[in-house]
């Protein structure tokens, strides 16, 4: 196979095509996750920086056990304990760990394009794991192949988008992504939370998430980030929560087949109650399961299964 990139900063840099590849991979590691000894030898020998700004579970640990079940070395960098505490620039951070020769920078950063820059720069694979509230392309990677595993095609699927469309990375990746499939799309908040321009992102918008439940096929609720609020943007998390917290109430107002996703982490009793997370019709747990897939498959085409072409 011939894979093109070099660095997956956007989502927008993978075709439709190359999304397909990557979930035909991904479909092929999940069978490594049930074996005695859950490691393969394609990436022995690479070594890959885990380069995090800003606080991670899932993903971190995420693209480190992928990364190690391709047999690579793994070296995790936060902001706490490192340079970056003493006033050392990411540039400068990240000039001195290319001096180290890593084949693959994983970057987490507050700032929207941070990663572009590295990638621009840098001759190693760069690969966003979360830019400011710019993008977050695995994460969409993830979410896109659960709705395929679960219905089969994206083609059609009524996705709603339900929280802080503002300030989330993971809407403004799943929206471009899933528009390259044909599914439309649904993005549900209260005026505060809609970022300035999003009625030109090609998607339906509404206020009013009862209205809209019975129609849609996969919900998706998103937590309030309150890190990265300046101000007040809703009267209380009890308000918020009436209005467009997920609960069992709500949850019977969905569709027979419909399924409930989040990328985490969860705030309980503000945007989702438990009888949703816990329901029959969730599938977080798979979304978590998928992103080792996922991330197994990007970086093998990165950094072993894909000849580049420069």
């Amino acid at each position: 196979m011939i894979w093109p990139h070099k660095d997956l900063i956007s989502i927008d840099d993978l075709s439709k095509s190359d999304i397909e590849n990557v979930f035909d991979l991904a479909t092929s590691f999940k069978e490594v996750s049930t074996r005695d000894i859950k490691k393969i030898p394609p990436l022995r020998g690479k070594t890959i920086v885990l380069l995090f700004y800003e606080a991670s579970t899932r993903t971190k640990l995420s693209f480190e056990i992928a990364a190690k079940r391709l047999s690579a070395d793994t070296v995790g960098l936060s902001a706490s304990g490192s340079s970056f505490e003493k006033g050392e620039t990411l540039l400068d951070a990240a000039k001195n760990i290319m001096a180290m020769a890593p084949d693959c920078i994983i970057l987490r950063y507050p700032y929207a394009g941070a990663p572009r820059l590295l990638g621009q720069m840098l001759p190693c694979t760069v690969i966003n794991a979360g830019d400011g509230f710019h993008e977050h392309p695995t994460q969409a990677l993830l979410d896109m192949y659960s709705m395929k595993e679960h219905f089969g095609s994206l083609k059609g699927l009524n996705v709603t988008i339900v929280g802080d469309i503002m300030h989330s990375r993971v809407a403004r990746s799943n929206v471009y992504g899933l528009k390259k499939f044909g599914a439309h799309i649904t993005l549900v908040a209260p005026k505060t939370l809609l970022p300035t321009g999003v009625e030109q992102w090609g998607v339906n918008i509404s206020t009013d998430l009862d209205a809209v439940l019975p129609k849609t096929d996969v919900v998706m609720m998103l937590r309030i980030q309150k890190e990265r609020m300046k101000q007040r943007f809703f009267s209380g998390e009890r308000e918020y929560s009436c209005f467009y917290g997920l609960n069992k109430k709500r949850v019977e107002k969905m569709k027979k087949d419909a399924i409930i996703m989040h990328p985490g982490p969860i705030n309980r009793g503000v945007e989702i109650n438990a009888d949703a997370t816990e329901s029959a019709r969730s599938i977080i747990l798979d979304q978590v399961e998928n992103g080792l897939a996922i991330r197994m498959a990007l970086l093998y085409l990165f950094l072993g299964g894909g000849k580049r072409v420069d």
